[in-house]
């Protein structure tokens, strides 16, 4: 569901408890161009070495980029080597424990409230069709894998049912569902199926129960998901 992994989430949300870090994050974010070692350590009164190591392990945990070119208008023979410069990877990172994929949820309505008004049709059929082609690009993402991984990847924490099935114990959407149990349990299936789909797996596999079903079964647990993977 989101192109940064949460594991990476997570250490780039890590990452940003170390202050320097967090300073030199803020400052080439808001930089209208790519900005050198230099430029970072004198603006923010760090030695150079200790703005380097910083500016480099940000790069590591994926919050900046870097780039290589010459500087100051020069070109050719003489004019030195390429400068090592950073830029924002990203304009945003947030992480939940456990995974929560609200962003989606809220995209994917968005998505299906404007088909619905420029087509007239069904906002439900709009918002599974949304759901379901999402699904299968992870799938197709993965390299069309193994969709257990896939699962644990989008935060869903796969655990073998014991007959050769899956149950999911974490729900991506807990809050909203909690609220709009139909809309996102339909939401959160049709995702899924798009993603099995997606990974070659037979999406008829995928049991989209209504959370409240599995409650009256007594087989649900705080903020497990609604579905559940069949046996192949």
């Amino acid at each position: 569901m989101n192109p940064f992994s949460w594991s990476r989430r997570l250490a780039a949300v890590a990452s940003l408890g170390d202050e320097s870090r967090r300073r030199l994050f803020r400052f080439v974010a808001a930089a209208e161009d790519s900005v050198s070692r230099d430029d970072a350590a004198g603006s923010l009164g760090m030695a150079r070495s200790t703005a380097s190591f910083h500016l480099d392990r940000l790069v590591h945990d994926g919050l900046l980029a870097v780039e290589f070119r010459k500087i100051g208008g020069k070109e050719g023979p003489g004019s030195g080597r390429p400068a090592k410069l950073y830029r924002a990877a990203v304009q945003e990172v947030s992480a939940s424990i456990p995974e929560r994929s609200y962003d989606l949820a809220a995209e994917l309505l968005v998505t299906a409230i404007e088909q619905s008004a420029a087509d007239g049709g069904s906002a439900r059929d709009a918002l599974l069709q949304a759901a379901r082609t999402r699904g299968v690009a992870a799938g197709e993402s993965s390299g069309g894998g193994d969709f257990g991984a896939l699962l644990a990847e989008e935060g869903y924490l796969p655990a073998d049912d014991g007959a050769g099935g899956l149950v999911l114990l974490n729900c991506p959407f807990h809050r909203v569902a909690q609220g709009h149990t139909a809309v996102v349990c339909a939401m959160n299936g049709a995702f899924l199926a798009g993603a099995a789909a997606g990974c070659g797996v037979d999406p008829d596999r995928v049991e989209a129960l209504d959370i409240e079903e599995l409650r009256a079964r007594d087989a649900a647990t705080p903020a497990q998901c609604c579905a559940r993977i069949r046996p192949a």
